[in-house]
């Protein structure tokens, strides 16, 4: 495969460091979810990133399907805590669709398309439970 980008991430001192890119003049302040502070937590910026790849992926797969209509795309990142140090993640991805003549049917059939054209949705398949819905307004 050809690359068609790449960026570097450091991180200081972890969820309750500094977060920069290589590429780029963003840092996030980082801290623990629940902790009332001021910044950003890994669970969040995985939402925005899964979210915005998800909803291109969907862009995607309409054009190849001959059609459009308006999307906006929500995604909710669980971290969830089993016994002792047992972290997992779980995603629930909902698409919500606007401007269209598509059935509830036809809209979900595509969102589940974009979930086997998305990088992040390939990224975690078999590793993070993954929830997809969507709804016509």
């Amino acid at each position: 495969m050809k690359t068609l980008y790449s960026t570097q991430a450091t991180v200081t001192n972890g969820r309750m460091g500094t977060a920069s890119l290589s590429d780029s003049d963003l840092t996030i302040n980082m801290v623990p979810p629940g902790t009332g502070k001021e910044g950003n937590n890994p669970e969040q910026l995985l939402a925005m990133g899964y979210a915005a790849c998800f909803d291109s992926a969907l862009g995607v797969v309409k054009k190849m399907q001959e059609t459009s209509f308006d999307s906006t795309t929500q995604t909710t990142v669980d971290l969830l805590q089993g016994d002792g140090h047992d972290y997992r993640l779980a995603v629930k991805i909902h698409v919500i669709a606007k401007s269209t003549d598509l059935s509830a049917d036809e809209v979900q059939k595509l969102v589940e398309q974009a979930h086997e054209v998305c990088p992040y949705s390939k990224a975690t398949k078999g590793n993070i439970d993954v929830e997809v819905t969507s709804e016509v307004q």
